[in-house]
This record gives structure tokens, sequence and C-alpha cells, in this order.
């Protein structure tokens, strides 16, 4: 095993992800493969995951990784940095330079990055990004003759969940308001949805698209706009735990390991042009989010919520229905909530006495 990889504190989550997707790994077997996106939440995962297969299946595969900022990946990864089956390309998702050589498998999670959102990006450049980054990685796709092409998409392209469904499906139309500038991020997944599909009957690539919801897991930001990481910081500092809101909306929360086995699951098996909703169906009040995050430190944590719900409003749902996944691909659900929520804690404050004994 790499000397970098013995030491991972996520070591018990990756051989979960290598128990939950053995198998499947032989796709890869050789091969090359192309990540954008590998630097954020999504991707650190998806690396963290490859190397973890690549080295303990003897895969002999490779993974170059298109990012802007090799400086503060290599900062915040050093292990993956210096891992010899990892390579970087330096690039801006939107025109970047095509990598030589023939590769098979294309994994394109970049967009906008998540601090980029948290600052009010103007929305025309979230816009641009999404499809012409997308675009642009199509064609690297033709040109390196790639046969299956992973796109990470979101729920955010069904628009505004109705309130008396408590679960959407990918076969609901609903769509976001394109009058609404506010709705770049939705249009700009549908827009580059259309474009996995167009690719796909042109040129023949096997196109996989994931609509991805709510997450929390290692890696996940706890000072941006996450509602959940935010209760974790607050609470890591001693609380209280802020609640900004009424409390009242819906989410629900897949933890990282489980997302890492569905989204490899989906490119290695997942059929061409269909999407697959990504996510937990236990749905929860963004209060009993916070509450659950205080429950699970030994000390008392205050929660504090801003406003008092509106009776004639009806609760806000962004909660998927997961059934095709779970039946066409046989995967599903296994780390809870509150389980998700104390592993995220103990590698942060791993993470913390790690750094304190190397200053």
């Amino acid at each position: 095993m790499h000397s970098n990889l013995r030491d991972n504190p996520l070591t018990g989550d990756l051989d979960y992800i290598l128990t939950h997707t053995g198998g499947l790994w032989e796709d890869l077997r050789g091969k090359r493969l192309f990540i954008t996106g590998g630097t954020g939440f999504f991707g650190c995962w998806l690396l963290e995951s490859f190397a973890w297969a690549n080295d303990n299946l003897d895969l002999n595969a490779s993974a170059i990784v298109l990012t802007r900022n090799y400086d503060t990946f290599q900062k915040n990864a050093p292990h993956l940095a210096a891992n010899p089956a990892i390579k970087f390309h330096i690039g801006d998702v939107r025109d970047f330079s095509f990598p030589e050589g023939e590769f098979s498998h294309i994994i394109h999670a970049a967009a906008t990055s998540a601090i980029a959102t948290f600052n009010n990006e103007d929305p025309l450049v979230k816009f641009d990004t999404i499809v012409e980054g997308t675009r642009h990685t199509l064609d690297f796709a033709v040109q390196c003759h790639a046969r299956k092409f992973l796109y990470t998409s979101s729920g955010v392209v069904y628009g505004k969940q109705p309130s008396g469904m408590t679960h959407i499906s990918e076969d609901y139309c609903g769509a976001p308001d394109p009058a609404d500038p506010n709705s770049a991020w939705g249009e700009g997944k549908r827009a580059a949805e259309f474009l996995c599909a167009y690719y796909s009957s042109r040129y023949g690539i096997e196109t996989k698209i994931a609509r991805c919801f709510s997450f929390v897991g290692p890696h996940l930001p706890l000072d941006i706009h996450y509602a959940i990481g935010n209760f974790i910081r607050d609470a890591l500092n001693g609380g209280p735990i802020l609640v900004n809101g009424d409390g009242t909306p819906y989410r629900s929360y897949l933890y990282a390991a489980d997302l890492a086995v569905w989204l490899w699951t989906i490119l290695f098996n997942g059929e061409s042009c269909r999407a697959y909703n990504v996510g937990s169906e236990d749905d929860i009040t963004i209060a009993d989010v916070a509450d659950t995050v205080a429950k699970s430190f030994q000390k008392p944590i205050e929660v504090r919520i801003a406003k008092l719900p509106d009776a004639d409003r009806p609760a806000e749902r962004y909660v998927p229905l997961t059934k095709l996944a779970q039946i066409n691909l046989g995967i599903r659900q296994v780390v809870d909530l509150r389980t998700a929520i104390e592993r995220t804690i103990a590698h942060h404050l791993s993470l913390c006495k790690i750094n304190s004994l190397q200053q």
C-alpha cells in the first residue's frame, strides 16, 4: 500500500466504500480516469476512494484531476497530491487544454465553487461555468474516446418542490422559474443534462446523470452556506447552534461514504442518459437537524431558532425519492444521520489534533 494511505483517518469509510463497490472496479483496471471538480467535497471523496481501490485491488489505473488551484489542494490533501497514480492538470473547466492520450472514464463534477456561491457570485458567471464547462468537457470526452461519462447534476433541476409532495422522483417534470436570475444554478444544470443527452446520441458516449441533493461528512466545509456544516461548527465552538430561519424546512442528508458508493455505481453500471436521484429519503426539519447535532456532543449545546413558524405557510421541502437507484442499481443508504454527524465531528477533531501536533 502507498505509504501516504496507511494513516488515512478515513480508513473505515474507505474500506466500507470498497466493500460495496468491489467488483465494479474491474471496469477501470489499467485505464485512465479524468475528473473535473476533483478538489471539492465530491471530488475529494471520489479521489480518496479511487486511490484506496487502486491500491488495494492493484488496478494499475491512473487519474488526472482538473484544478484551478493545485497549491490549495496540496495543502488540504497532501496524501492525495503525493499519490503517484494521481496527476493534476491546471485549467478552468470552460477552456482547459485537453490532456494528451485516451481516457476511458470521465467524471464531470466541476461547477462554480461553493465559496463563490457563498459570496454571491454573478448568476450569469455561474450559468456559463456550468453550461460551457459541461460542453467543453464533453468535447474532450469525444476527443479522448471516453466510454463512460458521469455528470453530477443537482436536485435543483426540479425547481421548487410542491408542498404536498413528500419526495421528488426522477419522473417529476417541475423546473426552476426561468424568469428568476436566482435560478441560474438550476437552469444551468438542466442545460448541462441536455448536453449530456445530446452528446450520447451524437457520439455514442455513455452519459450517466446523478441528481444530487444534500450531504454531510468529512471534507464538507463548515463555514459557508451549508446549514448542517454551520450547526456542526457552532457546536464545535461550544454553541449555541444558530438556526437563522424558523427551522421548518425539510431536508435529508446522505453520508459522504454512501455518496461515493452511489456515484461510482452510477458511473460503472448506470443506464446511459438516465438521471438518478442521489440522496437520503429520511426527511427531517432543519430544527431537528440542529437538535441532532447538539445531541451528538456529551456536553449540553443550546439551539437557538431565530424566527417563529408561520402557521399559514406550508413547510418547504427538498427531499428525493431514490427508488430508481435502489431497484435498478441495488444501492441504498446505509449510514444514518446521527452516525454521519458523529463521524464528521470525529474527523474534524482528529484533524485539529494532527494540526496542533504539527505546530
